[in-house]
């Protein structure tokens, strides 16, 4: 377990280079001069001279790009353009939080319903019950986050008025976003589920199980599903970083104030290092998540080694 960490932790060395490397490429790319925005639209071509040499945005990309590498390693992420803060303060005060909150939220309910359904439709396969299930999982994998958290804020804020429009704190204003963000995970989970389990269902020790007069809910929960969780929790590591990624687009919907909406509002102001700290806080986070899920597999299976 240990030399699977440490190994992990090395893998994820090029991967961050990797990711710092894209993001900062890509910034540079998108039209326009963060030091003409700092400046103002008045300023004359000295004063974003000056600005730029502040910045340090006249060095070669390279040489921004390493100094910004070198200070990421010691913690320091940068200044950012539009507020003039620490971005590493700019992120951690709360947006990170409220953003680890709504992907965790967002998880457990992908996960829950997931399972629900899936486990639902293998063991009754071919009935009314599997094909609505498959065709609602169906309709939540092809309804994009934007439109479902329109469609909801119309039918549960403004015609019944039940719920809160936006905002983030409080629990009612914690369920739409939750649910607009869940909503995929849960129909790639529910489809994976069912697949694997039906996988399972046929083997044949769970013949074997039925045979030997087993009950139809151990054999279900504790011999197939133990062992059709495997492919399901692998998906679930990947969804979590589709779910910090669908939170850009969830947070700007529902007006929350995360990580999603700081990298929206950062690129639109060329923010650089703001952008490439938050970017570069996701990954992190992915990667660990994406760690934790290995090891989950040890728990689930025993017989598989990490070494």
């Amino acid at each position: 377990m240990l030399t699977h960490l440490i190994r992990r932790i090395f893998q994820t060395i090029p991967v961050m280079f990797g990711v710092t490397l894209a993001v900062f490429l890509m910034m540079h790319l998108i039209p326009g001069d963060p030091a003409q925005i700092l400046a103002g639209e008045s300023a004359n071509q000295e004063q974003v001279e000056t600005m730029r040499e502040k910045l340090g945005l006249n060095d070669p990309l390279y040489t921004q790009y390493f100094r910004y590498v070198a200070n990421a390693v010691k913690g320091d992420l940068g200044t950012s353009i539009r507020t003039n803060r620490s971005v590493t303060q700019e992120i951690f005060d709360s947006r990170f939080w409220i953003t680890v909150q709504l992907a965790i939220i967002g998880t457990i309910i992908a996960v829950v319903g997931g399972l629900i359904a899936g486990i639902i439709s293998a063991t009754r396969k071919g009935s009314f019950a599997d094909i609505s299930l498959m065709l609602v999982a169906l309709f939540g994998f092809s309804m994009p986050n934007f439109l479902l958290g329109i469609m909801l804020i119309y039918f549960f804020s403004v015609h019944f008025g039940v719920l809160p429009v936006a905002g983030w704190g409080t629990v009612e204003q914690m369920i739409l976003p939750a649910i607009t963000l869940g909503t995929v995970g849960a129909a790639i989970i529910a489809r994976m589920t069912r697949s694997s389990m039906l996988e399972v269902i046929d083997q044949d020790y769970i013949r074997t199980a039925h045979a030997k007069g087993v009950s139809d809910r151990i054999v279900i929960y504790k011999h197939a599903l133990r062992n059709a969780l495997i492919p399901v929790v692998t998906v679930v590591g990947l969804q979590f970083g589709s779910l910090l990624g669908g939170a850009v687009i969830t947070e700007t919907v529902f007006a929350i104030n995360g990580l999603g909406r700081l990298i929206i509002d950062s690129i639109r102001a060329h923010d650089f290092p703001m952008v490439q700290g938050t970017i570069l806080v996701c990954a992190v986070l992915f990667v660990l998540v994406n760690t934790l899920v290995d090891i989950t597999y040890r728990f689930i299976n025993k017989r598989i080694d990490l070494n």
